[in-house]
């Protein structure tokens, strides 16, 4: 069994300001550790329920935040971005069984967090049909595209609690909830446990009863927190400008949505 695990900063335990996300900035150390101790967990927990070939992608920020050194033994790791559409989860294809996330978080414009945000902290809201989008659904959404389905999410309460909204049967472990510019995590001991375990019990299952359909068609609309990136952003084939801080753009293949926020964001 394959199993692809895509791994983001900012929904770990304890993480809390923007300079803990920050290569060089006070805090990103402790913060980066924390991160690399719950893939590792998320890794024993996939090789628990009969994980043969596990992918890890360091989705966060610069791409290199983990090391090999980082990961248990016959684990792959895929650092850095290549340019890829699928980019947070780059490389997922059909011979993986199911995709597990870990340190994702609360999207732009939410206060499930004081690192909210989706893609990009210039970005002031994604929307598609009108529904705020989060680097979940977007992760969730590419799996349904590849044919893959999400089967474990862990990350602050409100991602968490997104992914059961999608679907029932994905398993979650909250390491946080946040409280205006604060956050409050469970203890390392306990956040590592909760991942190990709900990873291992999500593999256990059919893969199969965490699937999420893909819409028909994407009415995307991204606003940025200034007027000259939208303007820029129009130029894409097919978007146009909505507002003096908002494009969008309208498509039926979920590729060339993310063709766009490539480009967008």
């Amino acid at each position: 069994m394959k199993v692809y695990i895509s791994a983001d900063l900012e929904g770990v335990a304890g993480v809390t300001h923007w300079d803990e996300t920050d290569v060089g900035k006070p805090g990103y150390e402790a913060a980066r550790a924390q991160m690399a101790a719950e893939v590792r967990a998320a890794c024993e927990g996939a090789r628990r329920a009969g994980a043969t070939e596990i992918l890890v992608k360091d989705a966060h920020d610069t791409g290199r935040n983990l090391t090999p050194a980082d990961l248990p033994r016959g684990t792959e790791l895929l650092r850095g971005w290549s340019g890829h559409p699928l980019a947070m989860v780059e490389a997922l294809d059909r011979s993986f069984a199911g995709v597990v996330l870990v340190g994702y978080h609360a999207p732009a414009g939410s206060a499930g967090s004081p690192l909210a945000h989706t893609l990009a902290t210039r970005l002031h809201a994604l929307e598609i049909h009108g529904r705020p989008v989060s680097e979940l659904l977007l992760a969730v959404w590419s799996g349904a595209y590849a044919g893959v389905p999400v089967v474990f999410v862990s990350g602050d309460e409100e991602t968490c609690a997104e992914a059961r909204r999608l679907n029932p049967a994905i398993g979650t472990f909250a390491v946080k909830r946040g409280v205006g510019g604060a956050t409050v995590s469970v203890d390392a001991e306990r956040a590592l446990s909760g991942i190990r375990e709900g990873v291992s019990a999500a593999l256990a299952g059919d893969p199969a009863r965490c699937r999420v359909s893909l819409p028909g068609e994407f009415a995307v609309e991204v606003t940025y927190c200034d007027g000259p990136a939208a303007y820029r952003a129009s130029f894409y084939p097919g978007a146009s400008l909505r507002s003096p801080r908002t494009v969008g753009i309208r498509a039926s293949d979920f590729l060339e949505v993310l063709r766009f926020l490539l480009f967008a964001a």
